[in-house]
């Protein structure tokens, strides 16, 4: 029993005591100093805006970033035309974000010139497929030259610079490109056939067999009911005239009256 007398004898001597509290409080001040040298090193709890560099030229964002205490490097170009070259296009992080001190900023830059690409082939597209395919190739649709052809609205050229430019060509983007369109009529050109008195059942399929269309229909106080059976005193453009000629698709504009009023009118304008 005498050595665990002698053990607690010990634990509970003064001694023992003064160096155990000795060795807490030690302990305690070495960790509050490490708390403290971890929170000044790391700067804990405090933070940086990220500044808003977006539009801005190269060298403004620089000395904007470097003031507040931050790092950049361009990752990336793109090209935008209304910007000038190496203007700030995007950031990462973005603006307004908090950060550490020296953080890198990850800047995209205006390409210094346009990306060049290679010209599409919009022959024969439709106007709405042809300014989808410019669009998509980052080019714009110029001026639109409409000239005779039966398909309306049908690329008939493409342009450049008041030049035909054929489809590979390669070409920068952003270029402006005039469209040759067909404008639906067509060269080929008929005489005005003759369609007073006729009903306009009967002047309807002589047109179409002429390749024109019906116009403007005006119908006197005498037509009621079906106008069909209405008849033509008056058509523009006269048919009496046999130099007179209307390109294909072109409509001729009716004057019709009843057949009772065309008969006792014998067949003169009412």
């Amino acid at each position: 029993m005498q050595p665990i007398s002698n053990i607690k004898a010990f634990i509970f001597s003064r001694n023992f005591l003064f160096h155990l509290i000795g060795a807490l409080v030690f302990y305690s001040i070495c960790m509050l100093l490490f708390v403290v040298f971890v929170r000044g090193y790391t700067k804990h709890g405090e933070s940086i805006t990220v500044p808003d560099v977006r539009g801005k030229t190269y060298d403004e964002a620089s000395r904007i970033l470097q003031k507040s205490k931050l790092e950049f490097r361009i990752s990336d170009s793109s090209y935008v035309e209304n910007k000038p070259p190496l203007a700030i296009i995007d950031q990462t992080p973005v603006a307004n974000s908090k950060v550490k001190e020296y953080r890198t900023i990850y800047l995209t830059v205006n390409a210094r010139s346009a990306p060049e690409v290679k010209m599409p082939d919009l022959k024969d597209a439709s106007l709405k497929q042809a300014t989808m395919i410019l669009e998509s190739y980052g080019m714009k649709i110029g001026q639109l030259v409409y000239k005779p052809d039966l398909a309306k609205n049908v690329v008939l050229d493409q342009q450049f610079e008041g030049h035909s430019i054929i489809p590979g060509t390669v070409i920068k983007k952003g270029s402006v490109i005039d469209l040759v369109l067909g404008d639906g009529l067509g060269e080929t050109t008929v005489d005005v056939p003759n369609l007073i008195g006729l009903s306009l059942r009967e002047a309807r399929f002589v047109l179409e067999g002429s390749s024109l269309n019906l116009g403007a229909v005006v119908a006197d106080n005498t037509v009621n009911g079906d106008t069909l059976d209405a008849i033509v005193y008056r058509q523009i453009p006269e048919a009496d005239n046999p130099e007179r000629k209307m390109n294909a698709g072109e409509g001729v504009d009716v004057f019709i009256t009843s057949s009772e009023h065309f008969n006792n009118s014998s067949g003169q304008q009412p």
